[in-house]
Formats: C-alpha cells, sequence, structure tokens
C-alpha cells in the first residue's frame, strides 16, 4: 500500500433502513461488509414527528405502538443478517429528523464508524431521502457511503 491509499476496517457500521429500494441496496451492502469483515452491524431507523399529526404526536399510545411496530421490523432485519452471517447486530430507534438524528444522537451513541445509508427514502414529508443523505454526508463524523 502506497501513502496515497487509505485503508481503514470498519469495526461498527450502522446502516438507516426502511423499505426504500435505495435502503435496501444499502442494508444488504452493510450486511456483507459487517459479515466479511466481523464489524458489528447497527441497525437504525428513525420515528420521524413530521410524519404524524398533532393528534397521533399527542397520543403516547400512538407513539408506543409506532415504535413497537419498528422495533418489529428492524427484528426481522436483524434476523436476516444474522442468518447471512452477522455476527453482531445491535438495533437502534430513536424520533426526530431522520439525518439530524442519526448525526447527532444516533451515531455518538453507538461509536459507529462508518455510516451506509441509500440515497432516497420513501418515507417523510420531503419523500426524497436526497436531501437527508447530503445533511449526513457533510455534517457526520464519521465516513459516511451513500448507496444507490
Amino acid at each position: 500500500m502506497n501513502n496515497n491509499e487509505v485503508r481503514h476496517n470498519f469495526e461498527r457500521i450502522l446502516v438507516g433502513v426502511d423499505d426504500s429500494p435505495d435502503a435496501q441496496l444499502a442494508y444488504r451492502y452493510a450486511v456483507r461488509q459487517a459479515r466479511d469483515t466481523g464489524a458489528t452491524l447497527i441497525l437504525t431507523t428513525i420515528l420521524e414527528n413530521e410524519d404524524m399529526s398533532v393528534f397521533q404526536a399527542l397520543d403516547k399510545n400512538h407513539i408506543h405502538d409506532e415504535r413497537n411496530e419498528i422495533m418489529k421490523h428492524l427484528n426481522d432485519y436483524k434476523n436476516l443478517a444474522e442468518r447471512a452471517g452477522v455476527k453482531k447486530v445491535e438495533m437502534v430507534v430513536d424520533e426526530g429528523d431522520a439525518g439530524e438524528t442519526i448525526v447527532n444522537s444516533v451515531i455518538p451513541a453507538t461509536d459507529a464508524d462508518l455510516l451506509i445509508i441509500g440515497s432516497m427514502s420513501t418515507k417523510g414529508l420531503k419523500k426524497m431521502f436526497g436531501s437527508q443523505a447530503a445533511y449526513m454526508s457533510k455534517h457526520s463524523p464519521i465516513s459516511v457511503m451513500v448507496v444507490r
């Protein structure tokens, strides 16, 4: 390896998951990376409050039900990753704006050293994760891979 090459073995790979095609590609890439390198795979989904009506946001049962549904969904992703050969899988659910929450809360809490995200999403008012991906790429304290 010469001086211009950078080699980094990532130990804690964080991947943002939802049901969008790009997020699915990011998830599959992250699973392969974690499996092949022995890294811990950290799955995260953000419950975006802007998707809720005022009444839903004030209803503690609604938020609790949404969180439970997200955890079930993340658990499915976890099981798939483990069946694919990933040895260590963690899950994180948080609330807020996806980009800001991942950068300001999830990354520090998980001690991740690589973030893998899809470039677009079907969730949220913006419907395009592109602006979220751009935000995370610009503001993340760790390396970011945007998959599409």
